[in-house]
This record gives structure tokens, sequence and C-alpha cells, in this order.
């Protein structure tokens, strides 16, 4: 049963009445449509308006796009919908993940490091603001992983931190953050990732957490989120196998589901033993975690029978509107499930007061609100999130500072990701750091790597040996007073661990010169890459790659500023050399 009355909805009886009339209105196809939240897939005013009227969705999930983009793409939707829909952003670091010209303001590694919660709080406020200026009313975050695994590069930085309790202050600061605007969050990815270092995107992910460790650990972070009245839930194509036998004594290993599949997990655990009244939406029904485990035409309708209410995208529309439809025919999905998803589906939006803002017109704010979304306020909050979080994980040499009036000419090395495609023609982050070096006053000498050399003069046998050759020593130290390696490195949805992958066997981007001249690492994205090298003595976490993060750190690297973000132990990915 569902308490509209309490917790997190909190509805009237004018709420409650509306979300029964509605749902006493709707077709057997508009019921449908309710169970699933879709990806946009055109801009254009007439597609729109013809998916909505075909599918009646619930709500709306768009790739990255401007601001204005996303707010007229918003408007037509929900003109053209009957019930208001409930608009998505994924703001895993602001309100970047709102729209592509949002305020970037930290990663959850970068919030764990700050001395304070004030910059989590920070990126949910700007998260919140930005999304509602564009008419979004729903923030898929925060992520309420535990990063206990340093291995894992899927939530290296969408993680708060591998300590429970840090995780939970600074998951309510972000919380907090967001709802000074009328949005709701959305914890993921329950039942929690972070143990393990595969990527539920490729596989099914496993929590192997005994009962009692994730007792003591995911159970804490997320029964704290509802007893303060969180509104949803994103459930991960992760299984909790401890949990499950547990809860399902004799449960054979072939039975083992992820959570978007055990009603186990959803229905005991979360709804019955921890008491979540809220919403529950699977992850992206297009991974691996949930694709590789059965037939489609069953996944798509069990998901709701095990305690989901909503369903995260469609493959082919007509296909899982079929199979869903099956689902609810055959009776896997019965009619109290329904009615319950439905229930809290149209709740989350009365919540949200979207019945009225659409009796008012107002569900997409004017125009003029577009002007929230990167405006000085969140600016300067961006830049105080940069100074507080950029972390010296170790100078064991002293290397710092490194000035241009002591190491004027800097060799740089920029290590990116490996290019997919032949399209590349240069990293524009890679730009940034040349002109932030060159604006501190430094000299900068770029190494190329393989990726460069063949935008510049085509496949030949020649790069390889430039990649290769590290050349004279001596020349070295004449021409160089210091080091800089930049890495970018970043990878989704292609392999279970994204690491440092050098342009060529050998190659010359290796840190040989660490004996040669004073060296400095810096991370712009992942936290743990002293893994593969340990051996540059001086090395910092940046955690992003803009370019006031960027500007901070050079500052940082100059003495012009103190480094205040802590690191954790996870940096030194349980190795002692790392530490040297």
């Amino acid at each position: 049963m569902v308490d509209l009355k309490g917790k997190p909805f909190y509805l009237s009886d004018a709420d409650i009445k509306w979300v029964e009339d509605t749902i006493a209105s709707m077709t057997m196809e508009e019921k449908i449509g309710q169970l699933f939240v879709l990806m946009a897939k055109s801009d254009d005013e007439n597609d729109i308006k013809e998916v909505v009227e075909k599918y009646h969705q619930a709500g709306l999930r768009y790739p990255p796009k401007t601001a204005r983009m996303v707010w007229e793409q918003n408007r037509n939707y929900q003109k053209y919908s009957r019930i208001p829909m409930l608009m998505a952003s994924n703001c895993d670091n602001g309100g970047d993940g709102a729209c592509s010209d949002g305020t970037y303001i930290a990663t959850a590694a970068a919030c764990g490091a700050a001395p304070t919660r004030q910059t989590s709080f920070d990126m949910g406020y700007v998260s919140g603001k930005e999304s509602e200026a564009i008419g979004s009313s729903w923030v898929f975050n925060p992520c309420c992983d535990i990063f206990m695994n340093w291995r894992n590069t899927i939530i290296n930085t969408r993680s708060f931190g591998n300590e429970t309790e840090a995780v939970i202050e600074n998951i309510r600061a972000f919380i907090d953050g967001v709802h000074q605007s009328n949005v709701a969050c959305c914890c993921k990815h329950f039942p929690g990732d972070g143990v393990e270092d595969r990527d539920q995107h490729l596989v099914l992910g496993v929590n192997d957490l005994s009962a009692e460790d994730w007792d003591n650990s995911y159970r804490r972070v997320y029964q704290a989120m509802i007893d303060e009245d969180l509104e949803t839930i994103m459930v991960g194509h992760i299984a909790l196998p401890e949990m499950s036998r547990r809860l399902r004594p004799g449960i054979q290993d072939q039975d083992i589901m992820p959570a978007t599949l055990a009603p186990e997990l959803l229905t005991d655990l979360l709804r019955g033993e921890m008491g979540f009244n809220g919403l529950i939406i699977t992850d992206a029904s297009h991974m691996g975690g949930i694709a590789n485990m059965m037939k489609r035409e069953y996944a798509v309708p069990l998901t709701i029978a095990a305690g989901c209410d909503l369903f995260l995208y469609a493959n082919d529309y007509d296909e899982d509107f079929g199979y869903m439809r099956k689902g609810i025919e055959n009776g896997v999905i019965t009619p109290e499930r329904l009615e319950d998803a439905l229930k809290r589906i149209l709740g989350l939006k009365a919540h949200l007061h979207l019945h009225e803002r659409q009796a008012a017109g107002t569900l997409v704010p004017e125009e003029d609100a577009l002007k929230t979304v990167g405006c000085p306020e969140h600016l300067e909050l961006a830049k105080k999130a940069a100074d507080q979080c950029i972390t010296l994980v170790k100078d064991t040499q002293k290397n710092l500072p490194i000035r241009p009036d002591t190491h004027k000419r800097i060799r740089l090395f920029y290590i990116g990701s490996t290019p997919v495609s032949r399209a590349y023609k240069g990293d524009p982050v890679k730009q940034v750091v040349i002109e932030e070096l060159q604006r501190a006053g430094f000299e900068v000498s770029v190494a190329p790597s393989m990726a460069d050399l063949e935008v510049e003069y085509g496949v030949r046998p020649e790069n390889n040996t430039l990649m290769t050759n590290c050349g004279s020593r001596k020349d070295f130290q004449d021409n160089y007073d210091a080091v800089m390696m930049f890495i970018n490195v970043k990878g989704y949805a292609q392999e279970n661990n994204v690491r440092i992958r050098w342009s060529v066997g050998h190659s010359n981007e290796m840190p040989w010169f660490v004996t040669e001249k004073p060296t400095v690492g810096v991370s712009l994205n992942y936290t743990t890459h002293l893994w593969d090298v340990p051996q540059i003595h001086t090395f910092i976490n940046s955690y992003g790659h803009t370019r006031e993060v960027i500007r901070q750190t050079i500052e940082k690297i100059m003495g012009g500023s103190e480094f205040k973000g802590t690191a954790n132990d996870t940096v030194f990915c349980g190795k002692w050399d790392t530490r040297l």
C-alpha cells in the first residue's frame, strides 16, 4: 500500500484526489506509458507531439544540449502531455549535468576532499537551480555509492568517499542544496556500487558484502536518507547475493538477480524492512547488468513486478511497451502492483505541484529564467569549490613550489584518453592546460602523443620512432627546468576499468624524467593514478578539467594559494611505493 499522506509525499486530500482521479481517467495505454521514462530522440516539435500522444510516458531524460535547447524541448513535451511530465537531469558535478552550458561545481570525490560539507551543498544548490531554470524537476542524484574498492573507476569521481559517515554527511548536504529549488532527488545505485571493480554498464554488478557488513554501510546510507524524506531511489543492476540468501534461504546462484529484478531486495528489504514509501526507478535498461540476465520480453515487466515503479528508457518503443502490456495481461504485473506504481509516480508529480503548475501554465519557467544558468553567483561557487577541493596527495621530495622565476621552462606531458574515433582532432583540455601555464608565465614545450602525431603527419612509421625516443638526457637537463604531467583519462561503458594507457609500447611518456628534473603529476579526473605512476613524487588530484580548476591548480603549484583538500587512503591503491 502507498501512503500518499506520509513521507516523502505529504499530499493534501485535494492532491490525493487528483492522483486517484487521474488514474481512474487513464486508458490502459496511458497507464503503460506512465511506467516509462524515455530518452529524448528529437528536438522537432512535431516528433515530440507524435511521441507524447502515442506513448504517454511519465518522464524524460535527454542527451547533452544547451540550456535553451533543453528549455525549448521541455516546453514542447509538457505542451503535448495530458499528464505533467517528470523532466530529469543527471547532475553528477553540478549544473553542467542539466545542460551543456551549465555550471560545473565539483565532482563528488572533490566534495569529499573539501574541508567542510559546504561544497556538497553548493553542488546540490546549483544542480537544483539550473535544472529548475530549464524546466527540470528531478535530478538523478546524489550518488550514494561507497568507494570501497580503489580499482572501481565507474564511481571513482562520483562517490563522496570510502567512509560511510562522511558519505552520509555529503549526501545530506547535496540534497539540502537541491531542495532549495522545487526539484526532487534520486539516490543511486541501490544496493550500492563500489565494492567490486566491474562496471554494471557492461556486466552484472555484484556487491559481495556480507549481509552484516552491508547493514553497517550501504544500509546506513540509504536508511538515513529515507528517514529524512528522500523522494526517489534509483536501483542499480547490481546483485546483493548474501542479502538475497538471507531473505530467500535456499536460493540458487543462478537465481540471484540484480536488484532491479529481485523482489527480495526491493519489496522485502527496501520497502519492508527499510520502510521506503517513495518512488523506485530502474537504472538505464540498456545496461549489460540487466540486458545480459534474461530475455528482454521477461525483464521489462519483471522490474515492475519486483517493486520498481518506473522503467528507465526503451529499446524499441513499440516492442518494450508491448512487453509491458503483455506482463500486465498475463498477471506478471498484478493490478495491485500496477496501481501502487501509478500512485507513486503521480504522487511524486503532485508532491512537486506539477498538476497545479500545469493548470497555471508554469510547468516550464519563462525564458528569463535561463539567466540563472552560468550566473555570476554560480561561477563564484565554482571558483570557491576549486580552491577548497584541489588536493596535494604527496610532495615527498619537496618539489613545490614551481614558479616561472625558478623553473621557467616546462616540459608538458598531457595524458588523455585513447581516441575512439578517426574524427579526433586534438584534445581541447590539453590546449587549456597550455594556455593557463603560459598565462602564469611559463615557457611550455609540449610532448606529443601518438594521436597528435597522426593528426599532424598522418599514419607513418616515423611516429612510433618519435614516441619511443627519449633523446639525450643532457639535452633534456639543459633545455627544461621542470616537468608537468597532466592526466585527463576517463572512460564510459567500454571496459570495466579505465587506467593510464601510454600512446605506444615503451612510450617516452612514461615518467623516466622524474630522476632528471622536478616533476609534478596532476590528475584532472580519477583519483587513483598513482597505481600507474608511483614514481612521480609530487602528485595532485584536481578532480576536474574546467579552466577554473586548471587555473587554480597551477596557482597552487606556484605557491600562490594553499592546498585545502585532503586525500583518503584509496589514492595510494593499497601499495607502499605509491606513498614514496
